[in-house]
């Protein structure tokens, strides 16, 4: 998925990224969290790191998400590790409130200048 067509909810990742996973590119994929190359990226470099289930935000999670949270974290370190290795830097990002753009927890992994 290259380019994604004009979309207007408030949740791209349950809408439309999950529903079609074969058309992403994606980095890593465990039982509870996709890694893909964003379909509209801001930067030379922008992987997105989703839960496959919805979760609202970094600030709706509660104690009883924590195997999501440590799974979540666990391939944004890799992927991070990875961006680092391969372009010298990486940048960690996650939105909240009216910054978040879709209203699903998601983690960008960037690097490189703004495009």
């Amino acid at each position: 998925m290259t380019s994604s067509p004009a979309y207007d909810g408030d949740d791209f990742y349950c809408d439309v990224a999950l529903v079609d996973v074969g058309a992403l590119d994606v980095v890593e994929e465990t039982d509870q969290v996709l890694a893909y190359h964003h379909t509209r990226p801001y930067r030379p470099v922008h992987v997105v790191v989703i839960p496959k289930r919805h979760v609202g935000s970094l600030t709706t999670l509660t104690a009883d998400d924590e195997p999501l949270v440590r799974d979540l974290f666990a391939v944004v370190q890799r992927v991070a590790a990875r961006v680092e290795s391969e372009h010298g830097a990486a940048a960690v990002l996650t939105n909240l409130g009216e910054y978040q753009d879709s209203k699903h927890l998601h983690v960008h992994v960037l690097s490189g200048a703004r495009v």
